[in-house]
């Protein structure tokens, strides 16, 4: 199993892109805590009764940029994991973690063929302090291995090309969902590669059906600088409606991209 922990500003944003999975029906909630409960003391499926429940810890925030806790725990697609156990393990995670008493609330994803669960919680405790994450990497790694053992899941030798296999593949317009595609796409070659200009990253997406432009213009007197994706043929022939680096993140736009340049 390979956890990955993200941090944010915006709790509506980490609360949507799971409630929009939700609505889809390739995703549900199977567990929670400090959350307001259905009679089967499941999290209440309202959005609003969610974001309620962080209220107090986010108020009382003193100083911690990034409050937002966005964890996946992606088991391996041979395990094969009840949705009540997937609850408890998501529980135990977080309890191993440092963020048992936390408020958190745990999405159950379907929407690629490996399931996998989302965690959306708060670094900042009920004082509005930041909870210790010193080593969390570590601590986060003994916790995946201590959770494969207990559960009896299958020990992988590549962690890291384990979480990305489901994405490094070529894009495919047929499939439908292209900004998911792309975006799963990009997120996967900014953790794996190393590119030092624009053509090597235009090049590396290329080899997952993916084209890279710069758009140049002007808007309101000021010259700006962008970047649109489209997915391609095996030809390079672009084959999809193109989609603005914004809409899929600020670090695939055309400064993130030349920060990312400059750090490799």
């Amino acid at each position: 199993m390979v956890a990955k922990i993200n941090r944010g500003v915006s709790l509506y944003g980490a609360l949507a892109y799971n409630w929009q999975k939700v609505d889809d029906r390739t995703a549900r909630i199977i567990s929670g805590n400090g959350m307001i409960t259905d009679s089967a003391n499941c999290p209440d499926m309202n959005m609003q009764n969610a974001i309620y429940g962080f209220r107090k810890y986010l108020l009382a925030n003193k100083n911690t940029d990034k409050p937002i806790l966005h964890i996946s725990l992606n088991p391996s697609l041979d395990d094969k994991l009840s949705e009540k156990q997937l609850a408890i393990l998501a529980d135990e995670y977080m309890r191993k973690m440092g963020y048992g008493s936390q408020p958190y609330i745990v999405f159950l994803h379907e929407d690629i063929e490996r399931r996998h669960i989302h965690i959306v919680s708060t670094c900042v405790n009920e004082r509005g302090e930041k909870i210790d994450d010193s080593y969390e990497w570590n601590r986060s790694m003994r916790a995946c291995r201590e959770l494969e053992r207990k559960f009896s899941l299958q020990q992988v030798a590549d962690k890291r090309r384990e979480l990305l296999e489901p994405y490094l593949k070529k894009a495919d317009y047929r499939d439908g969902d292209v900004k998911r595609q792309i975006g799963n796409i990009l997120k996967s070659v900014f953790s794996s590669y190393r590119f030092q200009s624009f053509g090597e990253y235009s090049a590396l997406l290329s080899c997952f059906n993916i084209e890279a432009k710069q758009v140049k213009g002007e808007h309101d007197g000021a010259p700006y600088n962008g970047i649109v994706y489209a997915i391609t043929d095996d030809s390079d022939r672009a084959v999809s409606t193109p989609v603005k680096s914004s809409l899929i993140g600020k670090r695939f736009g055309y400064e993130g991209i030349q920060k990312r340049i400059g750090y490799n």
